[in-house]
């Protein structure tokens, strides 16, 4: 048996595909988790072969809870599936030691086929969102130009991002203007827009 556990806040989407898996004779879901940090603890627990993780959950993303669920049981395949067909997705999630990257628009039967992949060892990738990675070249932004987008977004002040991230103003100014440049955009705002639609945050 190939023992999967499925990481999706919704709680409709998960039972759906808890019942989907279900029904493979091969295939047993042995834990099911609302969030990033359940996940780990639910992954400690049932030990999975495969972890099926969506990407935006509350506590931190899908792809950030495959790397620690990697790093704490490493015989553990990661598989993302999300809504969000971002090319920085992928790029985040490969680096990240995901083996299987899925948009949940993909037909059903694919995902038990692509699992059973995954276990007999070949990486998974929808061909499309692959292509596009591939055109949209890699992240502009350095780590801690992400950082400060992020404390950004919700339209923190200077000087709020910068008490939560212990820098000084002038050095967020300077990463944020970095991060506009890079982005193309005309202000900080519009630069957490852009890079949240190519999965850069």
């Amino acid at each position: 048996m190939i023992r999967v556990l499925l990481v999706e806040d919704q709680a409709m989407v998960r039972g759906a595909l808890a019942s989907l898996l279900g029904l493979e004779p091969d295939i047993e879901v042995v834990g099911e988790a609302a969030s990033a940090k359940e996940a780990l603890e639910v992954a400690l627990r049932t030990r999975p072969d495969i972890a099926l993780l969506d990407v935006e959950m509350p506590g931190g993303d899908g792809i950030e809870a495959g790397a620690r669920i990697r790093e704490a049981l490493p015989g553990c395949r990661v598989m993302i599936l999300t809504t969000f067909g971002r090319p920085g997705y992928l790029r985040r999630a490969m680096e990240a030691g995901a083996t299987a990257f899925l948009v949940k628009d993909s037909p059903a039967r694919e995902l038990a086929a692509a699992v059973r992949r995954v276990r007999d060892g070949e990486r998974v990738i929808d061909p499309g969102l692959a292509a596009a990675a591939l055109s949209a070249g890699p992240n502009p932004l350095s780590a801690r130009e992400r950082d400060v987008l992020a404390a950004a977004s919700g339209g923190s002040s200077v000087a709020d991002v910068a008490g939560s991230l212990h820098l000084s103003e002038g050095t967020v100014r300077n990463y944020l203007s970095s991060a506009i440049q890079k982005t193309h955009a005309r202000n900080r705002t519009e630069a957490v827009e852009r890079a949240r639609a190519q999965g850069w945050l």
